[in-house]
């Protein structure tokens, strides 16, 4: 049996690959029982510091659920919606501390598009197309498009795409900010590569609680993720000491005259 998620461990990165590409890499329950089981692996894993999530082919990052296995189960969806994160594949990817980049290599679509916003970073293969069909299918969104779109890329964008069903092309996803870099196919994994290797040389422990706290203010208020940020710095940087400040500062230094 054809292992539906693939993972590569190399040089503290750790390439996972929804693998189905006959079914254009389609959530069914064996790939999102599949995934939380990757995700658990890589997060507790010291040789793994940054994740590179993608699709098999180029056609698609995923197609979002199988809709063959949910017309032909009972209690199919019910179950892809649940908070488990073993059935929901957007929680399976956030059970994992590490940062992870999404290398949208094809369609990314309705479920597909959630499973990409659950990624710390996205970017795109010139391939790439995102689209929320839920109004088209008759399905409500569960995994938290009809929040997190709209955040990201403004109400009227998001409600534009959910109400119409229509495709986002990759160039269009990197003008409105979806996605941070749009290169030519043969070309994604490597960037992915360099940016999970540029992530992967931050202290593991200090880059988890920076995800964190990101993601916890980002959850909040405006001023209670201020709030949060205060609480939080004070009590990790009162611990660190003035040698290693500038120790630090010497480092980033030198890797900024490298980079020109």
């Amino acid at each position: 049996m054809t292992d539906t998620v693939l993972l590569d461990v190399e040089g503290g990165i750790a390439t996972v690959t929804l693998n189905r590409p006959e079914a254009m890499n389609a959530l069914n329950r064996s790939l999102r029982r599949r995934l939380y089981e990757v995700m658990v692996e890589v997060d507790g894993r010291e040789d793994v510091r940054a994740v590179v999530l993608t699709g098999a082919g180029e056609r698609a990052f995923t197609a979002g659920l199988d809709l063959k296995e949910l017309g032909r189960e009972e209690g199919a969806l019910g179950s892809a919606n649940a908070t488990d994160p073993a059935d929901n594949p957007v929680r399976a990817i956030e059970v994992c501390s590490k940062p992870v980049i999404g290398a949208i290599n094809g369609v990314a679509i309705t479920g597909g598009f959630e499973v990409a916003l659950a990624c710390d970073v996205l970017v795109a293969s010139s391939n790439a197309r995102f689209a929320d069909t839920h109004a088209r299918v008759g399905i409500v969104p569960g995994w938290g498009l009809s929040q997190k779109l709209s955040r990201m890329i403004g109400i009227s964008r998001a409600k534009e795409l959910a109400f119409t069903g229509n495709f986002l092309p990759a160039d269009k996803a990197l003008e409105w900010g979806l996605v941070n870099h749009v290169v030519e196919p043969g070309e994604l994994m490597p960037l992915a590569r360099r940016l999970a290797a540029a992530m992967a040389e931050i202290d593991p422990a200090f880059l988890a609680a920076y995800k964190r706290l990101i993601d916890d203010g980002y959850a909040q208020s405006f001023a209670e993720g201020m709030a949060l940020e205060a609480e939080r710095s004070g009590a990790a940087n009162s611990a660190v000491s003035p040698e290693e400040v500038e120790a630090r500062r010497a480092a980033v230094q030198a890797r900024g005259r490298g980079q020109g």
